[in-house]
């Protein structure tokens, strides 16, 4: 990690939650990590909302708004205006000293500010020049967001600072290269920048703009009303320069004859890390989860761990944090978790589920009948699509989940909330149906 200027790490924290009794034979353990960073140099407004530092408080930061630049842009004509606005508000958003670029995005990428392979720094001198560069943009050509990002990866690359984010806006498909091209140029920029994305309009894939910020590590999220692009991007902006530590991952040490059945994230979203755990010697393994600033998030952690005799106990985990170096080593950042197993003759302590693996156990499968829904509805299964999308009600109001349970309302007309009864409304808006689905993974937490 390089170049903190004059704001502090934050301090990391490990809480787990789990009921570590297991009956004799039984062999799952889950545990729920929560993990707080706190302290860092986000500073609270007069509001109480945190809010970035200031200039030359925050770690050196560098960032590049991909804008797609392609015809569809023109229609209407206004999309093109407030996608400028939006990218104008995410320049005025960003403190003085951060790099940063502006690239338009067609069927190839294009630097529109600074331009030649560089990052400008910001001042107010150059964010007057970038909103002026921004006139240039206008609507023409094809959509290949691969060749995007890998233009925000070379100009991230080309400064030495501690954390690199990316913005990316698409009002379309990204009919212009195969999904083997952008799965290709996602694993190339995997782990070398974080990307939120944002789908504008309704004439976008989902799949895709939520495919960009899982592999990176991002948000994403639909702005159905190009008019409403302005504040989020402000927003995204804010939040990116909030940010102060880069790379942190989870990492996982489990004793011999222990296996890891899952690591996912689970709030503020779900987000399977599984399939990522790169090693980390010996029976250990790390689980990107991106830049942190002052947060908090939640994982679920399921390990299967020998069968042993009642009255046994065994450390089943070690949970830590660390930001994994360039040589092979890591650095610690000091806090961490572990979870047992307990075997009990005590049937009341081993059937009882701890409420937060419950909670989020519901929230994760939320977000999988939602999608198993929407695609059985895209596929003409009216009952298939029925059953799923009832039972995400069911799970949506039993958790207390009001955001997703109205944006269900908009898809299903809810007789009975409680037992999952629904009918499929005959006509459903493009933008709520989106919105749905490219909101669904978003959880709630545990109400302490």
């Amino acid at each position: 990690m390089a170049n903190f200027a004059k704001s502090s790490v934050p301090q990391f924290s490990v809480d787990v939650y789990q009921n570590e009794y297991l009956p004799e034979g039984g062999r799952e353990v889950n545990a729920v990590v929560t993990v707080t960073a706190t302290g860092g140099g986000t500073i609270g407004s007069a509001a109480g909302a945190p809010h970035p530092p200031g200039p030359g408080e925050g770690p050196s930061a560098a960032v590049v708004v991909m804008v797609d630049c392609s015809g569809s842009m023109d229609y209407p004509p206004a999309k093109m205006r407030n996608a400028r606005e939006a990218t104008a508000a995410a320049i005025g958003t960003l403190r003085d000293g951060v790099r940063f670029a502006v690239v338009a995005g067609t069927h190839r990428a294009t630097e529109v500010y600074p331009g030649g392979g560089r990052l400008a720094v910001a001042d107010s001198t150059t964010r007057g020049h970038a909103k002026l560069a921004l006139r240039k943009l206008s609507a023409g050509g094809g959509t290949a967001i691969g060749t995007w990002l890998r233009l925000a990866d070379r100009l991230l690359a080309s400064a030495d600072v501690a954390i690199r984010h990316g913005i990316l806006l698409t009002d379309g498909r990204n009919e212009h290269e195969s999904p083997e091209d952008l799965r290709a140029a996602l694993d190339a920029c995997a782990g070398r920048f974080t990307c939120d994305a944002r789908g504008v309009g309704t004439d976008w894939e989902v799949k895709e703009v939520t495919g960009i910020a899982s592999a990176l590590l991002g948000t994403a999220d639909i702005v159905a009303d190009p008019a409403g692009l302005a504040a989020d991007f402000a927003q995204m902006m804010e939040t990116a320069m909030g940010k102060e530590v880069a790379d942190v991952a989870l990492r996982v040490w489990t004793p011999v004859g222990t296996t890891i059945r899952f690591v996912k994230q689970v709030a503020p979203t779900v987000e399977d890390l599984t399939g990522r755990r790169t090693e980390a010697g010996p029976r250990a393994g790390d689980y990107p989860t991106g830049s942190w600033g002052d947060e908090s998030r939640d994982y679920h952690l399921c390990v299967e761990v020998p069968a042993a005799h009642l009255g046994q106990e065994m450390l089943a985990a070690r949970v830590s944090l660390v930001v994994p170096q360039p040589d092979g080593g890591a650095q610690n950042l000091g806090a961490q978790g572990l979870v047992r197993a307990v075997w009990t003759d005590d049937v009341a302590a081993s059937t009882s589920i701890n409420p937060q693996v419950a909670h989020y156990t519901g929230q994760a499968e939320l977000a999988q009948v939602i999608q198993q829904g929407l695609d059985l509805r895209k596929a003409g299964d009216s009952d298939g699509a029925t059953a799923r999308l009832g039972r995400a009600v069911q799970l949506a109001a039993a958790s207390g989940n009001a955001d997703t349970a109205k944006l269900l309302s908009k898809v299903v007309d809810v007789v009975d909330a409680a037992a999952g009864t629904v009918r499929l409304k005959a006509k459903v808006e493009e933008a709520d149906e989106m919105t749905l689905e490219t909101r669904s993974t978003k959880t709630v937490r545990v109400k302490k």
